[in-house]
Formats: C-alpha cells, sequence, structure tokens
C-alpha cells in the first residue's frame, strides 16, 4: 500500500491527538491532523498552540518548518495515510451512563473515507468493548482494515515528556495489527506492552478510577481533620516524613478534569453499577467544593461578602475548563455570596473573568480553587482558603 503520508490523526487538534501529532512529526512521520475545529486547525497551521501544553510551541514550530506536519477540515485526507488514528472518547449522558452512540456514529462517518490496508487505531479511553464494536463495524462497512486500540496516558502538561518515557499499550485481536501498531508507537518509545483489547480498555479505566479514588481518599481524610480543628496537611507531612508506606498520600484539592469522573463512571457501567468504591469516590470529591461552602458559612456571612475564587482551570499551570470544580463551587457561591469574582492567568475562553488586582480589591474572602503557582506568595491580607496548602499557611476551614 503507498500512501504520501505515515499517520492521520482523526480530532488532531484536541488535547490528545495534538501532542501525539507532534511527536510522530518530530521523529520524521509525515503526519495530517484532521480537525472540526477550523479555528484550531487555523491556529496550528499558523504555529500556534490552540492549548496550553509545555514544551509544545517549540515542537510544533519545528515541525511545520520541516513539513512533517499539517492540519486540515479536509476528511479525505483519512484516505491517504497507512495509519489512521483516532481519539474517539465515550462520554456519559445526563444519567452517568456511557453514549456508546458517540463512537459508533464517528467512525461510521469515518468509514467512508478509509481504504482497505490501513491500520486504525483507537487512542483515547473507551468504554471496555468498543474496540470490538469498531472491528464489527469495519467488517460491516466491507473494509479490510486492522483494528487496534493504543490508549492515550499522558497527563495534560506532560505531554511532550510523558510521550516518549512512557511504555504504549497495544492491543488488537490480530497478529498484524499488533505488529504494525508495535512499529508505529515505537517510532516514539523504546517499550510497549502488549495487551488484549479488552484488557487495555480496562487498563486505561482501572488507571483513570484509581487516580480519582486516591484523591477521594485524601479528600475524606482532609473533611475529618477539618471537623475536628486539625490541619490535615501538617498531618499528612507528619506521616509521610522518611515512611515511604505513606509517601504517596495525596494532598487534599479538587478532582476533576475531562476523564478521572467519567471513567470511573463507566467502569460502574462495566460492571454493572456495582462499584461502591468508585460511587463513593464520587460522593466525595464532587461534595468537595459543597463542604467548603458549608463550612465558609459557619464562619462568615456569606450573604455580605464579595467571594474571589482565584483558579478556574480544572488543575495547575493548565487552561483546560473541562469539568473543572472550581465552577461548580462558583454556582453555589454565586446562591450564597451577594458577588463571586473569578480570576485566572491561563484560561481565555471565560469573558466573566476579572482581573487580578481587581479581584484582589474587591473581594472580602478568596478560595484558590486551582493551584497555579502564581498564587503561592501573593501579598494578601483578607481570609485566604487554601485546602491544596498552595500558601503553605495549613488546610483548615
Amino acid at each position: 500500500m503507498s500512501n504520501p503520508l505515515d499517520v492521520v490523526l482523526v480530532g488532531g487538534c484536541g488535547h490528545v491527538g495534538l501532542p501525539l501529532g507532534l511527536a510522530f512529526a518530530d521523529r520524521g512521520l509525515s503526519v495530517a491532523l484532521f480537525d472540526i475545529d477550523a479555528v484550531a486547525v487555523e491556529l496550528v497551521n499558523r504555529g500556534e498552540m490552540p492549548f496550553r501544553e509545555p514544551g509544545a510551541d517549540e515542537v510544533l514550530s519545528r515541525v511545520l518548518s520541516a513539513g512533517t506536519l499539517r492540519a486540515t477540515t479536509d476528511p479525505a485526507v483519512v484516505g491517504t495515510a497507512e495509519n489512521v488514528v483516532v481519539v474517539v472518547g465515550t462520554p456519559i449522558d445526563e444519567h452517568l451512563n456511557p453514549d456508546l452512540n458517540a463512537v459508533q456514529g464517528a467512525i461510521t462517518d469515518l468509514g467512508g473515507n478509509l481504504v482497505d490496508g490501513q491500520l486504525l487505531v483507537l487512542r483515547s479511553t473507551v468504554y471496555p468493548g468498543v474496540t470490538a464494536l469498531v472491528e464489527t463495524l469495519m467488517n460491516d462497512l466491507g473494509l479490510e482494515v486492522d483494528v487496534a486500540f493504543c490508549p492515550e496516558r499522558i497527563a495534560e502538561g506532560r505531554a511532550m515528556v510523558e510521550l516518549f518515557e512512557l511504555p504504549q499499550i497495544v492491543a488488537s485481536r490480530s497478529h498484524r495489527a499488533l505488529d504494525r501498531s508495535t512499529k508505529l508507537f515505537r517510532t516514539i518509545t523504546h517499550e510497549v506492552i502488549v495487551l488484549e483489547p479488552e484488557e487495555a480498555e480496562l487498563a486505561k479505566l482501572f488507571t483513570n478510577t484509581w487516580r480519582y479514588i486516591r484523591f477521594a481518599t485524601a479528600n475524606q481524610l482532609f473533611m475529618i481533620a477539618n471537623d475536628f480543628g486539625l490541619d490535615y496537611e501538617r498531618i499528612r507531612a507528619a506521616l509521610a516524613h522518611h515512611y515511604p508506606r505513606a509517601s504517596d498520600l495525596p494532598g487534599a484539592g479538587f478532582a476533576a478534569g475531562p476523564c478521572l469522573f467519567k471513567d470511573t463512571m463507566q467502569l460502574a457501567a462495566f460492571n454493572n453499577n456495582n462499584f461502591q468504591l468508585g460511587q463513593a469516590s464520587v460522593a466525595v470529591n464532587e461534595g468537595l467544593p459543597l463542604y467548603v461552602i458549608a463550612r465558609l458559612e459557619q464562619r462568615f456571612d456569606l450573604s455580605g461578602m464579595v467571594v474571589g475564587i482565584l483558579g478556574m482551570s480544572f488543575k495547575a499551570e493548565s487552561d483546560d475548563i473541562r469539568s473543572s470544580l472550581s465552577y461548580k463551587l462558583k454556582r453555589i457561591l454565586r446562591f450564597k455570596a451577594r458577588q463571586v469574582l473569578c480570576h485566572d492567568p491561563y484560561v481565555t475562553v471565560d469573558p466573566e473573568l476579572v482581573p487580578l488586582d481587581q479581584l484582589l480589591e474587591q473581594a472580602d474572602l478568596l478560595v484558590v480553587a486551582t493551584p497555579h503557582a502564581m498564587y503561592a506568595d501573593l501579598a494578601i491580607d483578607k481570609p485566604v482558603v487554601d485546602i491544596w496548602n498552595l500558601r503553605g499557611e495549613g488546610v483548615t476551614t
């Protein structure tokens, strides 16, 4: 099979697809990014990242200059590459059940542009069994396409490091697809782990769910200590000091983002909604903003106060606000406080954000919702609630 391109990434201008495309292109593969977001495509083609990802700007400039990467909104490009990597997420619906129609619809739409002999790689988190569903779809469409599942494993903010350092998982029922996907991902990493498709699908869900449970454990312990007027962070520092069995206990904080909650719910659905530990973690993590506000109401008359929220992205040094609990905090506080002001140094898509100096001047009370480094050393002469202990002043509320 002779094609002008090595790789096409479908959804290639997003947080998962674009770093991977940059990594492939930086290793010399010819790469096209297909995306329906025309604005993101235009930004990429003129050398601008559509979102914040440390180290990516330099790589983008380099691969554009080398001619190994381009972005397009034309779906016909899908049929011009040996390898097609699809970033197909499995969203959850309003009832917290996986919406499998999203995957089936995306692959069906893509089918008209696929050609015999290609390798089709599912990259993003999928509900267990989706790889098998895609295999069936290929057969139904009469296409001789190899199908593999190779889950994304990066953390936002570390993509341009972890893509090259972390082992890659590859999975397929076909020996040929395994060989082809292994060859593809060995261009960016030396270590490849082979699993069955369902094992790989669960491995990805287990990874995100385990992180979510760990954060819930920390947040529950924080609430227990805090309810008795004790500083969770002092306790955590003491128990972890030179004691390796406790060194992995996280600090407290809002556990959110586009994956952890969603994937915990996907795992629960896969197990017939029998996942008490995961569901309890959801209650703890999603309940933390409510807990913080309830504690604030015990100390302050919020109805007469202006509350300032520092940080609106879901994690530090990021501009990604997807599923950010800062916005849940904001929604609830609007019913409780006289006014709510919000700031974030990286978020550009929220027109309601105010300058930092305005927030610091007008707010009567501040809440560190996202632990951006710039907030650590701010000179503040007003009460600050900082469950992250970013400022090193303790975490009691």
